[in-house]
């Protein structure tokens, strides 16, 4: 089967899995590895031996979590962790799960530890190595280990929490967070674990990862043919550059264009990877069919679900069509990333759906082709990386994230050609006025959204009710959290004045200075 040839082929470099008790930080976790060059993925508690065999990990991390070991049903860790006799990492409550199932003891803290936190090393352990004796953590806790498993000896101490740290020859447990940027020291005892106690290489690069997908897809698509929904993003230019690697001529792009494109999307598209790429690119005009499709639709959830849809019928109506002149289509080309698989909470059982990407949970149950997705365990400053090792202009590699969805989950409420056609006008003059100030590559991404609110204004000597415009500019390194970028006074001013003055119908611009957490990048 090719698909087990495809799985077969992941396991060809050290990885390790983290398993995910539902931490705020487990995702985090997984970035601070893979900064080491070390792969890891992150397993739900549930997964069988079987299932994670495939990774074949060189060691586990187990991660925190939201519940107390001791309450009947809190999730535990899989017995063939300590049963591999691979190197264990255990982190907060996987440090406390370590006491509990290894026989020790966990009992509720007299006083809780949440924030920044003084932690002194009582043993010399290969994980504090080059370390200073004391050093700042971040504390995240309100139970603590009561009583060492036997064959465990104390490795550091806080001033309330006796173990702050622990081991034996395999296992080391913290109690506090190396992964986030509060424990300054974080990095470099990650480091110890992965390479002086896991004795790892880090040997995943960007060069291994290209050889790897590319092997890979070879195994998956066979003697097939694929077809690729080319969207002019990085995620989908990297996924059909990874498999036009792989299989040549035997993979057509299909660009779509929804009609919920920004201004000048589509010419933008054809000329970059027809025109200066040589991709074999089909351009297909579906604007009219995606709005007949969102008309009367406000909930966001539904517009996702309906646009998810509605891409895979137009790329089977495509696959059919191109079929009599290039062969048959087995296969859809995606680029899915990692964080649209976590926050679609389609593989880990502890998570909530945050929102379902259209690439993910918003396919439907039955399609024509089966799926290729080279970059669903990568992160996204990870594609970029990928990117530039395969020689993808920096234009493109660096170009703002655009969703599959495009401009209909930016347009809050229904979707019309109008509200579009005002919402493409805004978004343009506020990415054009980033350009000029040399603001574009210092923010990760940066969009308009239409509200559907409308408000008094006075524009001369007239009464305008008019519609709000927010503009959204964020931060970030991996776009599971990000903060808002902090723009130019100035430069907020200008792109306001323009769009009030150069957009029809919109009177009011709102900044959005909300971090993600609590909110999401996107409104919708």
């Amino acid at each position: 089967m090719v698909a087990e040839a495809a799985r077969e082929a992941t396991a060809t470099h050290e990885a390790v899995a983290i398993v995910d008790f539902g931490s705020q930080y487990s995702q985090l976790i997984a970035r601070r590895v893979r900064e080491q060059n070390v792969y890891c993925e992150l397993i739900p508690p549930d997964a069988t031996a079987d299932e994670v065999a495939r990774l074949d990990p060189k060691a586990f991390i187990l991660s925190g979590g939201p519940a107390s070991v001791y309450e009947p049903g809190a999730p535990r860790a899989p017995d063939y962790v300590f049963a591999s006799g691979r190197p264990v990492l255990a982190i907060c409550y996987g440090m406390q799960l370590v006491a509990h199932q290894l026989g020790g003891r966990v009992s509720p803290a007299a006083k809780r530890e949440f924030g920044q936190a003084e932690v002194e090393r009582v043993d010399g352990a290969l994980i504090f190595d080059g370390l200073p004796e004391s050093f700042p953590v971040w504390m995240s806790h309100a139970d603590h280990v009561e009583q060492l498993p036997p064959g465990f000896r104390a490795l550091a101490r806080s001033r309330n929490s006796p173990y702050a740290a622990m081991g034996n020859d395999r296992i080391v447990a913290l109690q506090f967070h190396p992964e986030v940027v509060h424990t300054p020291l974080g990095g470099e005892i990650l480091r110890n674990f992965l390479f002086k106690v896991a004795g790892l290489r880090g040997e995943w690069t960007p060069a291994a990862f290209v050889d790897e997908a590319v092997e890979r897809i070879r195994a998956q698509v066979g003697d097939g043919r694929a077809i690729c929904g080319l969207s002019g993003g990085v995620d989908s230019a990297v996924a059909a550059a990874l498999t036009h690697r792989a299989i040549g001529d035997r993979l057509t792009c299909v660009f779509v264009d929804h009609g919920l494109l920004r201004k000048g999307e589509r010419d933008q598209v054809v000329e970059t990877f027809r025109d200066r790429l040589g991709f074999n690119l089909v351009a297909v005009d579906a604007a009219s069919r995606f709005l007949e499709r969102l008309a009367g639709v406000e909930d966001p959830e539904e517009k996702r679900r309906r646009i998810g849809h509605e891409f895979v019928r137009v790329f089977e109506h495509e696959a059919q069509r191109l079929t009599a002149t290039v062969g048959q289509f087995d296969f859809l080309v995606q680029g899915t990333l990692y964080p649209d698989v976590i926050e679609s909470a389609t593989k880990h059982k502890t998570a909530q759906t945050i929102k379902t990407h259209h690439n993910v949970g918003g396919l439907p149950e039955q399609m024509e082709f089966d799926l290729v997705e080279p970059l669903r365990h990568v992160f996204k400053d990870e594609v970029r990386r990928i990117g530039l090792e395969l020689g993808l202009p920096e234009d493109v590699v660096w170009r703002h994230p655009f969703p599959g969805p495009g401009l209909a989950i930016r347009i809050l409420g229904e979707v019309t050609r109008e509200r579009v056609r005002t919402l493409q006008e805004a978004d343009a003059i506020f990415v054009e006025e980033l350009r000029a100030a040399g603001l574009y590559r210092a923010c990760a991404q940066a969009l308009a959204v239409l509200t559907p609110l409308r408000t008094v204004g006075v524009m001369g000597d007239g009464r305008t009710y008019s519609n709000v415009v927010a503009l959204r500019a964020v931060t970030t390194e991996d776009f599971m959290t990000a903060d808002w970028a902090r723009l130019p006074y100035d430069l907020l001013g200008r792109v306001s004045s323009r769009i009030v003055n150069e957009v029809a119908d919109i009177n009011r611009v709102v900044y959005d200075i909300s971090s993600k957490p609590p909110a999401t990048i996107e409104w919708e």
